[in-house]
């Protein structure tokens, strides 16, 4: 694998953000209409932002997506078959290195099997890679995209929940994940937490939920410090207390936990720490709850020189993910110079 100097963190200039729509045969069935609003109104945030949006469809529904973007939005569609939307977890990373920007892949099954995904497993190799300038490097290990946050010092943090479950990896142990990270990500140190979990997350803890790197030095930790009372309030009190026994030099920014449950009364992960970073903005996601606002200053404290962009993802966490999970940036110097001008040109079909 060519060696990288290191993944690139998500607040680095972006040309893009890859996402996935929504279709019949998701899991977005019960709420199509409201999940594919959610996503329009996404679509928008990323374009405001400077970015383009590369957007995974099927094939028989792109023309159909066309007609209902804004006539000013920057969105390439691409044709392709996919199980799910999740495309954080399958779509490329992109790593830096002397020859360039370059994707990077690893297996995705499903979060250790719960859920097919051998369609999205695809999806790099099929429809998203020949994007890019530089091949595609795979690594045969299974492990997300959520599951993975670096800085610009090359600090990767993931979680021990996750990268345990043997259904993704067999016995492979932390030492082996950490030797795996530095080879093909160019981590320079690896961070893996052992508390820390949201209720009704079918990721196993994926990180993104739970601790986030800012530029300065900080620490985004979806805490708990608002419900004492609430089932989460130990486990995420000994995630910031092991934050700052092991980043000791991070200042800590805790974001309050809401409180969503399903049309069966189970508890839903909603997690303000699932942000993602759009060049000069922060898309927040917001739940329609008492805490958003104090979530929305949380951030601005974290981000003081981003715009921090609330994004209504209520309908997202009904399916136990959000903002963050459905969004993979891809920062500038990675596309190839045709699907730049492409991107360019307002909504188009990739390859008409």
């Amino acid at each position: 694998m060519t060696h990288a100097t290191s993944l690139i963190p998500e607040w680095e200039r972006a040309d893009a953000v890859m996402l996935a729509w929504p279709h019949e045969q998701t899991d977005w069935a019960p709420w199509l209409e409201e999940a594919r609003a959610t996503y329009l109104q996404v679509i928008d945030a990323v374009n405001q932002a400077g970015a383009a949006v590369i957007l995974l469809c099927q094939p028989h529904q792109a023309q159909d997506i066309q007609a209902q973007l804004p006539a000013g939005a920057r969105v390439l569609l691409v044709p392709g078959q996919y199980n799910d939307t999740w495309m954080r977890d399958y779509g490329f990373l992109t790593c830096s290195s002397e020859a360039g920007n370059y994707p990077v892949e690893f297996g995705f099954n499903g979060w250790g099997g719960k859920f097919d995904a051998a369609l999205d497993n695809q999806a790099n190799q099929r429809y998203l890679a020949g994007l890019c300038r530089l091949p595609l490097q795979t690594c045969e290990l299974i492990a997300e995209g959520g599951a993975l946050e670096i800085d610009q010092h090359g600090h990767l943090l993931s979680t021990a929940q996750c990268l345990l479950n043997p259904k993704r990896n067999g016995d492979t142990s932390l030492a082996d994940y950490t030797s795996t990270f530095v080879q093909a990500l160019g981590a320079s140190k690896v961070t893996i937490f052992e508390h820390g979990h949201l209720e009704g997350d079918d990721t196993d803890g994926h990180v993104d939920t739970l601790v986030r790197f800012t530029p300065d030095a900080g620490l985004v930790i979806q805490a708990c410090d608002n419900r004492p009372d609430d089932s989460h309030y130990a486990g995420l009190k000994a995630l910031c207390d092991e934050c700052a026994t092991r980043l000791p030099e991070h200042h800590q920014f805790r974001l309050p936990l809401p409180h969503m449950v399903n049309a069966d009364a189970e508890r839903l992960p909603a997690s303000y720490a699932n942000f993602l970073i759009c060049n000069d903005h922060v898309l927040a996601p917001v739940y329609q709850q008492p805490e958003d606002a104090d979530a929305i200053s949380v951030l601005q404290q974290a981000f003081p020189r981003h715009t921090i962009v609330p994004v209504e993802c209520s309908v997202l966490v009904q399916q136990y993910g959000s903002l963050h999970c459905i969004s993979m940036q891809v920062p500038q110097h990675t596309l190839t110079g045709q699907v730049l001008s492409q991107l360019q040109k307002g909504v188009s079909i990739y390859g008409v």
